[in-house]
């Protein structure tokens, strides 16, 4: 389970980037702390998540950082045909079962999928191209209403 001080998809942090240092907490079950052994010595995390707020998967979207409709697996949307979130994080500390962490991107209550390292010499490219975004001017930080589901 994932605790942040976001209640609801709209205001949540669009990336952790973009999350202004917001603060979030990371639990496994008791049974799975013994996992998080030597993860300490690592400076981010990945944390995969099940988006449990998210409308239902759509094909095209209208991401936050652009005005253009766009192909759901060339965007970081939330309304997914399998609502999977994934959010490299900064690692705080490590208490029993507990990591808290830096980069809050998620609402509260979120489910908690997995842990992986976040090794910058597997996971950075920065020469990488990145599609459409490569264009974008936005300097949007908040989500919006736009993916949340409807009651």
């Amino acid at each position: 389970m994932i605790e942040t001080p976001f209640r609801q998809p709209a205001g949540t942090p669009i990336q952790p980037s973009r999350a202004g240092g917001a603060r979030g907490v990371a639990r496994v079950g008791a049974r799975l702390a013994a996992g998080l052994k030597d993860l300490e010595g690592f400076e981010r995390v990945w944390l995969l998540y099940w988006l449990h707020e998210a409308p239902p998967g759509q094909l095209r979207v209208r991401p936050f950082l652009d005005r253009m409709e766009r192909g759901i697996f060339a965007t970081r949307a939330p309304a997914r045909p399998c609502p999977i979130g994934m959010s490299a994080v900064r690692l705080l500390r490590i208490e029993g079962n507990r990591l808290e962490f830096e980069g809050a991107e998620m609402i509260d209550g979120t489910p908690l999928l997995d842990i992986k390292p976040y090794v910058p010499e597997f996971d950075s490219h920065p020469e990488s191209r990145a599609g459409w975004f490569d264009g974008s001017r936005s300097r949007r930080k908040r989500a919006d209403h736009r993916f949340e589901r409807e009651a």
